[in-house]
């Protein structure tokens, strides 16, 4: 295991909790979008891939003959269980797993989903590979996730804050950058939901429990960042927001 696949495991384990009952995870527009683009039958098995503490395995749940929520972290997936039970989700199962080899054969899966997980990992294109492996011809990744910015200095303080804040973050990836991801697998893509999510820093480092000094850290970057990274982040006394995107890829179907 990789020294930063084993501090995203650590990290999360211990914080694993906020996250089953942190709003910013529980609710949004964009979890309904999500439910929305999939296109539903009814009779899909869906793999939630980097699944955190479910919330959106439970929202494809009702919709779907099965969900399969991956984390690598197992307090997570202890999390997932609970909220799964919560709800009476007896569709819901949990797999420990890496997003970058999946523990399973070709062509399980209707339709690949993933939320809020995206920037923790190390090689993206990785992921998208294993997306298309196990998804039958015709399935679809759905992917949601915080976006950097084209402006390098932008980019550069939205990474620089997110990594304080949490040592086992890689990168907010932009827009382009997942366009070329999913290309590079065989899927063809496009943007397909925008919209920002506003951060209060004291919820959002306390559900990472941040230290002190990385707390210090990033108030300091808040003060001192440039005029169009405030405007561009919406820093403010009580916190930042970030750009996020939903992003649909969808393989040929069998000839």
């Amino acid at each position: 295991m990789s020294d930063l696949k084993t501090s995203v495991q650590q990290q999360f384990d211990r914080v694993a909790a906020n996250y089953r009952t942190s709003a910013v995870h529980a609710q949004g527009e964009d979890l309904a979008q999500m439910v929305a683009l999939a296109n539903l039958r009814g009779d899909e098995r869906v793999l939630d891939a980097g699944c955190g503490a479910g919330h959106t395995a439970a929202a494809f749940a009702p919709h779907t003959a099965e969900v399969v929520a991956l984390d690598f972290t197992q307090g997570m997936l202890h999390q997932v269980e609970l909220l799964a039970a919560e709800r009476g989700l007896t569709n819901l199962t949990t797999q420990r797993g890496d997003v970058e080899s999946l523990p399973f054969g070709d062509g399980e899966f209707d339709t690949v989903v993933s939320r809020y997980s995206a920037h923790h990992w190390p090689h993206p294109a990785s992921a998208m590979a294993e997306f298309r492996r196990v998804l039958k011809p015709g399935g679809r990744v759905i992917l949601n996730d915080v976006v950097g910015f084209d402006d390098p200095t932008c980019d550069t303080y939205l990474n620089a804050i997110e990594l304080l804040r949490d040592p086992s973050h890689v990168r907010d990836y932009t827009e382009p950058e997942w366009l070329a991801f999913f290309a590079s697998a065989g899927f063809g893509a496009k943007i397909s939901f925008r919209f920002r999510i506003v951060l209060e820093f004291e919820n959002w480092t306390q559900r990472m429990a941040t230290s002190e000094v990385n707390r210090a850290a990033i108030r300091s970057l808040y003060a001192s960042a440039p005029g169009e990274v405030k405007q561009t982040m919406g820093i403010s006394a009580a916190g930042h927001e970030f750009a996020c995107a939903v992003l649909v890829g969808t393989l040929p179907a069998a000839q």
